[in-house]
């Protein structure tokens, strides 16, 4: 039997653990030699480099859909922080950096987030939607990826089932971030706009790219181990030349492993732990 953790054996702790967490996470990150990005410009760059957008409203997570419309209000607030945000040469893109402020002037709603391993609800929950959405977009640029981490649970499947795989970044302020290293001569800047259906992301750039980016999944195998079904999904990055569309380089990023909560199609394969 796993160990409970203290705040799990009494959960009246939680809110003085969040207080110093918090308090060490943005401690640590004003002395730890980055340079985070909180310029935003009011114009957008000259190149646009990606667009992307995703269904705001996910039908399938058996809670009231309040909630749902609970995370659009959430990301609406989140998403005035990001807005134009310009990430320059050296400097490092901090999702909690420029977020921790946006419910000041106007409080978040309830909305579906994980604590403790279960899908609950709370104040600012669903803002994970806004993180998958520019790990999305970072991954088609140059910019490094320094701290990602995907959700180690699906509690749903996700509302198009085509979709690559894997390409998720959790957060939670005080334990995970998602962060981007600029470490070219180029200027970037991020927009996210939210119309009626969809959030909409887009990445711009102060000069001409030489090259695009292709993601893709390898090999997606499902896994029965310790009483549970896991997915293992191979991302993979191609570089494609720009104007003649060749393939100049093409890499496994990573693989990313969660566990899967919800009924698999029949037709799936699921594969035992020591196979």
């Amino acid at each position: 039997m796993d160990r409970k953790r203290l705040t799990q054996r009494f959960p009246f702790l939680l809110p003085m653990r969040r207080a110093q967490r918090k308090m060490c996470f943005y401690t640590g990150m004003r002395f730890d030699g980055c340079r985070y990005a909180q310029t935003i410009g009011e114009k957008s760059l000259s190149h646009l480099l990606f667009e992307t957008d995703c269904a705001l409203y996910n039908h399938n997570t058996g809670f009231d859909m309040i909630y749902q419309e609970n995370k659009v209000f959430n990301l609406k607030l989140a998403a005035k922080t990001l807005n134009g945000l310009l990430i320059r040469p050296g400097e490092t893109f901090s999702f909690w950096w420029l977020v921790r402020h946006a419910d000041k002037d106007t409080p978040y709603k309830d909305g579906l987030t994980v604590t403790n391993g279960k899908l609950t609800t709370m104040s600012g929950g669903g803002m994970c939607q806004m993180s998958n959405l520019l790990f999305w977009m970072f991954l088609h640029t140059p910019l490094t990826i320094i701290q990602r981490r995907g959700h180690e649970v699906k509690e749903f499947p996700e509302p198009n089932s085509d979709e690559i795989k894997g390409v998720d970044a959790t957060i939670s302020e005080g334990w995970i971030d998602l962060k981007v290293r600029n470490d070219t001569d180029c200027t970037y800047q991020i927009w996210v706009t939210l119309d009626d259906e969809k959030i909409i992301g887009q990445v711009s750039a102060d000069k001409e790219p030489q090259a695009l980016y292709k993601i893709t999944n390898g090999s997606i195998q499902y896994v029965r181990e310790s009483g549970g079904i896991y997915e293992y999904a191979q991302v993979k990055r191609m570089q494609v030349a720009l104007g003649t569309g060749e393939i100049i380089d093409c890499k496994l990023l990573y693989t990313n492993k969660c566990k899967i909560c919800y009924p698999l199609p029949e037709s799936v394969d699921i594969q035992e732990e020591n196979q």
